[in-house]
């Protein structure tokens, strides 16, 4: 399995992958960074927040981001140097949300790519965006 160079890679080139967050992904979250925050776990908690019931952690959502840059543009055996990320929107069990990354720039002489970076949910509400730096494969 080998990912797209500096060289194969392309501007307004994308990627993306879905997935529907589960119960047990939430929790799994939590147990793996220690983030138990009520508004992730506790339902009788989560009601009294704004969101009214439990959201996803928002770095489970950004986490499919590494997915895509990590498995798809550019892929494997790229290095994630850098990541900026805006919270739009929460993402709820059981939405369905899709990450897609897009060649924005290619930073010639330094084999680094700026990504932007966009998760949306089942209902095409942007929750979380972003920019990422990458340094693609080598050929």
């Amino acid at each position: 399995m080998k990912g797209y160079t500096f060289e194969e890679l392309s501007l307004g080139q994308n990627a993306s992958v879905s997935k529907t967050i589960t119960e047990t992904d939430v929790y799994m979250f939590a147990g793996i960074t220690g983030d138990f925050n009520p508004a992730h776990v506790d339902e009788p908690y989560a009601a009294g927040t704004m969101f009214k019931k439990r959201i996803a952690h928002g770095m489970l959502g950004a986490g499919f981001i590494s997915t895509v840059l990590g498995m798809y543009l550019p892929g494997p055996g790229s290095i994630y140097m850098k990541q900026d990320l805006k919270f739009l929107a929460p993402v709820y069990i059981g939405d369905t949300i899709t990450a897609t990354c897009t060649v924005k720039e290619k930073i010639e002489g330094k084999n680094r790519v700026i990504l932007e970076c966009m998760v949306t949910n089942q209902d095409g509400t942007q929750v979380i965006s972003g920019e990422a730096m990458i340094m693609p494969p080598k050929a």
